[in-house]
């Protein structure tokens, strides 16, 4: 140190760089407000589409419901029928429509025998699409959890 001369310390030079920061937040929410922005701009396209009547995407297959209840009674849209005239009308249902799907609602406790036989009288109508009609409720994953004795499953330790 001199006499009658002070040190100068060295001050903070000022900062020469840009703050990334600021500018790296204002973007990401200029690319978030794109990002929602985009798909309403896409469908604001106006347009006057010409009409047909050919198949419509909204039209669903034909089916017919066939319930079977506990006590083996035949129901077909909610109407009782014997045998033979649930072959008469399947039959007519087949000829308006061959795609006509059967959907097959039975009682738990009807005999797998007797929804055969409403099956081979919906084939021999010549009705091939059969579906089966179950509930999907807790009850019966509790059931599928039981072995073939009906005993519950041994708890795990």
């Amino acid at each position: 140190m001199s006499f009658g001369r002070l040190d100068r310390t060295n001050t903070a030079q000022p900062m020469s760089d840009i703050n990334m920061t600021p500018l790296i937040d204002v973007m990401l929410v200029l690319v978030v407000i794109f990002i929602i922005t985009a798909p309403l701009l896409a469908s604001s396209i106006k347009l006057d589409l010409p009409k047909t009547d050919a198949a419509k995407a909204g039209d669903a297959p034909k089916s017919v419901t066939v319930v079977m209840d506990a006590s083996g009674q035949t129901f077909l849209k909610d109407q009782p029928v014997a045998m033979d005239e649930l072959a008469r009308q399947l039959n007519a249902s087949a000829q308006a429509n061959p795609d006509t799907e059967v959907l097959l609602r039975a009682d738990k406790t009807v005999p797998y025998g007797r929804i055969v036989e409403v099956m081979g009288t919906a084939q021999k109508a010549g009705l091939n699409r059969i579906g089966f009609v179950a509930d999907a409720s807790a009850s019966a994953g509790a059931a599928a959890q039981t072995d073939p004795t009906g005993a519950a499953p041994a708890a795990k330790p």
